[in-house]
């Protein structure tokens, strides 16, 4: 060990020698240079964001999807709820009262949305603010409809012309005159009475100068 120890001293002194020497006639000492530590940002943690709580509906055993927008067509599934979980409610969708934006981390902007009908037990006097719905998710590819499989499955139906339209034959509608009776000749009725009167009368008075 001591023969060791030895060495190395003997190695620093002629170390310092060389130093020493090249220094005091001008040389250039090489300069050590060490590798410096790589720098790195540390993410911050960020707190529970503050605002009203709600659970989700405990009945619900298989939990609750929840979307990129207020609605479960215009937009995609980010992630899913549990029964009885808390929430933090942000906001209620402009024109869509039935649909809250919710805090969920891990997605774009740590929001999401929820159906309101599977939210119970929201913050007493809770004020929930009105917010913005996000523009609707552009299709990656409009769908086309290739022209030779359709003409392949779909027929062409040939357009055949509807049959001339011949008008029936106009109706023969009867024409009904107004039939006049036939004037009857002969003595009228009263001249017949006023005969039989006269008649009557002249018997009469001849009856009664017979009995005189």
């Amino acid at each position: 060990m001591n023969g060791v120890h030895k060495t190395k001293s003997v190695i620093g002194l002629i170390a310092i020698f060389v130093l020493a020497f090249f220094g005091s006639f001008g040389f250039d000492v090489p300069e050590i240079v060490r590798a410096q530590q790589p720098t790195g940002s540390i993410p911050t943690v960020t707190g529970t964001p503050s605002g009203p709580t709600a659970r989700v509906d405990p009945s619900l055993r298989q939990g609750v999807l929840v979307y990129a927008g207020p609605s479960t067509f215009d937009y995609l599934p980010v992630g899913v709820l549990l029964e009885n979980e808390t929430i933090y409610v942000l906001g209620r969708a402009q024109g869509k009262d039935d649909w809250l934006q919710i805090y969920y981390p891990g997605v774009p902007g740590s929001t999401a949305w929820v159906y309101a009908l599977y939210i119970v037990d929201l913050s007493p006097g809770a004020i929930i603010p009105i917010v913005e719905i996000p523009p609707t998710p552009t299709p990656n590819s409009t769908p086309t409809i290739n022209p030779t499989l359709e003409a392949a499955f779909i027929g062409q139906q040939t357009p055949t012309r509807l049959p001339t339209f011949t008008p029936p034959p106009p109706l023969d509608v009867p024409l009904f005159t107004d039939v006049t009776p036939a004037e009857r000749i002969g003595v009228p009725t009263g001249l017949i009475i006023l005969s039989l009167g006269l008649f009557g009368l002249f018997g009469a008075i001849i009856s009664y100068l017979r009995g005189r």
